[in-house]
């Protein structure tokens, strides 16, 4: 308070000293005195003249001077006799006075903030903590939406972070919205329905399994939608369902899917195994075979997959696919020899280790 005391007394010392003239009245004219002075000097230089006192040059000097300053003092009183209204002058500086401090809480009111407390600057040059600036973004995003409901970009950035935050029925309500003004997708379908069973705890509510049926029908491989269907089935009861969508998941994946260890985790839950990936000719012939001959040729294919990594050690994808069709036939003392083979292998190789590591742990190996 004390501070806004100290600029309100200096604001009004200003306004005083600007407007204080308006209200006095003009300096009292001569009327007219100046002008007869200079009139009488220029008699008695005359008078000096006739008696010698001074010459023609110095008497004709004072003549230029006299008539100079004669002139100015003629004009000054022309002047003062236009003044302007004294009453008008004083009431345009009250208006003034009371005028500008109104205007000026007019404009800082609504834009201003005076219970807002002290900002330190150490406070201001320290940095930001980890989740400020996500939190400010999404406010930002957050107050532009208010004003912009229908801006479906917005919508679709806002969505997610929320998701991350934890924020999930604000979260809910962006997913919806985004569909609504952005367009439908299956991966948004997917989205949406991630955010309502993460919601309910990780339980697929009649909610979020219609939400990834829509995700289906728009995109039958949407991995999202079938790994949800199949955790659906799963908590129904239904395991052998669910074993059959997350086999189909893993027979049409790629060998580097991001999603393939949560899903192969989930099957192994379930009693199932995924199948290790086979070429596109022996995938054809394996469906004509019997359920032992399919069995022995996959181990075929296993044992000389371990054969070729035994020369060539340097293959970490190889070796996870290894280590990977042990654990699913059952074989964990061959997939813990594989992995200690993997890892002497690739020892020499940082980067190549690491990757390793980070690949077997979805797989229940202890080292």
């Amino acid at each position: 308070m004390t501070l806004w005391f100290v600029f309100a007394v200096m604001t009004a010392a200003a306004i005083f000293a600007v407007l204080l003239p308006l209200g006095l009245g003009a300096r009292a004219s001569s009327d007219g005195r100046e002008v007869v002075v200079y009139k009488d000097q220029l008699a008695e230089i005359e008078r000096d003249v006739e008696t010698g006192l001074i010459g023609k040059v110095e008497a004709e000097a004072a003549r230029v001077e006299i008539g100079r300053r004669l002139l100015a003092a003629a004009d000054q009183e022309g002047e003062a006799t236009v003044k302007p209204s004294l009453g008008l002058r004083r009431a345009s500086a009250v208006l003034a006075l009371i005028g500008v401090p109104i205007v000026a809480l007019a404009v800082y009111l609504p834009l201003g903030s005076p219970q807002l407390p002290d900002f330190p600057l150490t406070a201001r040059a320290a940095p930001p903590t980890g989740t400020q600036p996500l939190e400010t973004l999404v406010s930002q995003v957050e107050q532009h939406l208010q004003k912009n409901p229908t801006d479906g970009r917005g919508w679709t950035v806002l969505a997610p972070v929320l998701a991350r935050l934890g924020r999930t029925d604000d979260a809910i309500r962006a997913y919806r919205n985004m569909i609504t003004y952005a367009g439908d997708g299956a991966a948004k379908r997917a989205d949406l329905g991630e955010v309502i069973t993460a919601a309910a705890g990780g339980v697929v509510t009649a909610e979020a399994k219609a939400e990834f049926e829509r995700a289906h029908a728009l995109e039958a491989d949407e991995p999202k939608s079938n790994y949800y269907l199949g955790l659906a089935a799963e908590q129904d009861g239904r395991k052998d369902d669910a074993g059959a969508i997350w086999r189909a998941m893993l027979g049409k994946a790629p060998a580097d899917a991001p999603w393939r260890p949560l899903v192969t985790a989930a099957l192994g839950r379930v009693g199932g195994g995924e199948v290790p990936a086979l070429p596109s000719e022996a995938m054809a012939a394996a469906k004509s075979m019997s359920d032992g001959d399919r069995e022995t040729m996959i181990r075929g294919m296993v044992d000389r997959l371990a054969a070729r990594l035994k020369q060539n050690g340097d293959d970490v994808e190889g070796w996870l696919r290894l280590v990977r069709a042990y654990v699913v036939m059952g074989d964990l003392d061959k997939a813990k020899g594989a992995l200690s083979d993997a890892r002497q292998a690739v020892s020499g190789d940082a980067e190549r280790l690491r990757q390793l590591n980070e690949g077997v742990k979805t797989f229940g190996l202890d080292g």
